[in-house]
């Protein structure tokens, strides 16, 4: 018997407030909770509720006969928590059936494969255990963010245990070769792939309710004879989508709800095609081929590579800025750097800087709360900032011996701590680039920071400002003490970076 398999992503980023300059270093707290609660139920009633409702359905209709896949991020699971108690316990009833298979993936939806190996296998493994938690099932299958994939990604997921991965039919990967077999990792024969057919898994997510296609409108009838009409040969249909889908990306009254419920009594009844697990498939099918990925690839956009996160300079400005701590946030052990090193990675604020309006703008503007990519880009980096200070706060902390903390105080004489901070590349600094570091500065900031060094130091900074700028230095009375000294060089010495 032919497979058929049904993917559904599920996703929901932390969306991030409107954090501005002056926040820095004052608020850390980067997090719009009320939108991403208000949206958060609004597709839990369009989408996941009805959606899971009707699976369920189907399922005590068809028992085994029907089955399907979901990965939902650990962001996604978080908030289910917090906000749709109800969705997660649909999901919860879902997993009980047997019927239904759980991959993993990055816990944050990061791009961390890209960029750093520890933190990708750190993800995989809290989302793994994530979702052991709360559904009883340890997964067995992969799928990466965005289903990137390269050779070397599934190298690394292989190394974890899984043997099955998920990615797009690309066709400038595969050339004539159909997405509609089981192909292995060029690098490991061992390591199975399963490939999206793009084509119809779009027809359904994208252009369903697009009244202006050629095949509108969609029918279950209509997409069973195409079913059928794929070659003889083919063994494997994949239809990988993201779950808002159903309900939100396209509404219930385009009828989805109902074209789904029939599509599933269709291709039991008029095909070939048996549904099935992507850990099923596996099992059940040999792999044809490899499938030589040696660029990352995506299912995204019609290039289907990864220019929707990475390739503008907005993007690989924030992305590059992200990842400059991430050696120090590998030895980190504040909880809530950690929590906020993991929210902040994820792909959608790098998604959101996206400049690309063509055949794309609107599944890049869907969800989008900014203007444009230079606000994006300019909130993010503001949220990125102060959480620069904080990483260098806390490292300057664990570098102080415990005798110095217990000098904390105004009279204490060492006030000139520089120690492993870069506040020292200051004094390396040409004119203009002491003034457009300390340009937008407060002057009791600078001030507070200039406590304590030699006057030659102090009059190299003075002497590259603007002469009102340096009365107000002069003429301002900073904190004498020492934790207000440090916390001044540690915020310059963000600027500095």
């Amino acid at each position: 018997m032919k497979s058929l398999c049904f993917y559904f992503q599920v996703h929901q980023p932390f969306r991030l407030r409107s954090y501005r300059f002056f926040d820095m270093g004052v608020n850390h707290n980067y997090y719009d909770d009320y939108q991403n609660k208000f949206i958060l139920r609004r597709v839990a009633e369009r989408s996941y509720l009805p959606m899971n409702k009707l699976l369920m359905e189907l399922i005590k209709n068809y028992g085994s006969a029907f089955k399907v896949s979901f990965s939902i991020t650990g962001l996604a699971l978080e908030q289910l928590r917090w906000y749709a108690p109800d969705v997660l316990k649909s999901f919860h009833d879902l997993a009980k059936t047997g019927h239904v298979e759980f991959l993993a993936e990055t816990y944050s939806h990061s791009l961390a494969s890209l960029r750093n190996r520890r933190e990708f296998i750190s993800q995989i493994n809290k989302h793994s255990a994530l979702v052991q938690e709360i559904f009883g099932v340890k997964p067995t299958t992969f799928r990466n963010t965005e289903l990137i994939y390269s050779d070397d990604i599934a190298d690394m997921v292989y190394d974890l245990g899984y043997t099955t991965i998920l990615t797009e039919g690309a066709k400038h990967v595969l050339g004539w070769k159909s997405p509609n077999f089981l192909y292995h990792s060029a690098h490991n024969p061992k390591m199975n792939v399963l490939l999206r057919n793009y084509q119809l898994s779009d027809d359904i997510a994208f252009r369903f309710s697009e009244k202006g296609w050629s095949e509108y409108p969609l029918t279950a009838e209509k997409f069973s004879q195409w079913v059928n009409a794929m070659d003889e040969n083919h063994e494997v249909l994949n239809l990988f989508m993201d779950y808002e889908t159903f309900g939100e990306h396209q509404r219930e009254d385009s009828g989805i709800f109902a074209f789904f419920k029939a599509l599933v009594e269709r291709i039991l009844g008029d095909t070939e095609y048996v549904f099935r697990t992507p850990s099923e498939i596996s099992t059940l099918h040999k792999p044809v081929a490899p499938v030589h990925v040696p660029h990352p690839i995506s299912w995204a956009d019609e290039e289907r590579d990864l220019t929707a996160w990475l390739g503008n300079e907005l993007q690989d400005e924030a992305f590059e800025k992200l990842y400059s701590v991430q050696e120090l946030m590998m030895h980190c052990t504040d909880e809530q750097l950690l929590y906020d090193w993991n929210l902040l990675q994820s792909s959608d604020h790098f998604y959101y800087m996206c400049t690309k309006w063509f055949s794309d703008g609107m599944v890049h503007s869907y969800f989008n709360p900014y203007g444009s990519a230079y606000e994006a880009f300019i909130n993010y980096m503001n949220i990125v900032s102060d959480f620069l200070i904080r990483v260098d706060q806390y490292q300057m902390l664990k570098s102080i011996p415990e005798t110095e903390n217990e000098k904390n105080t105004p009279d204490h004489k060492n006030l000139t701590y520089e120690n492993n901070s870069s506040f020292d590349r200051l004094f390396h600094l040409s004119a203009g680039e002491v003034k457009r570091v300390l340009n937008d500065v407060d002057s009791h900031v600078i001030a507070a920071a200039l406590k304590g060094l030699g006057r030659s130091k102090k009059e190299y900074v003075l002497r590259k400002l603007s002469i009102k700028k340096r009365n107000e230095i002069v003429n301002a009375n900073p904190p004498s003490g020492y934790d207000e000294v440090k916390k001044a060089r540690i915020f310059i010495a963000a600027l500095v970076h």
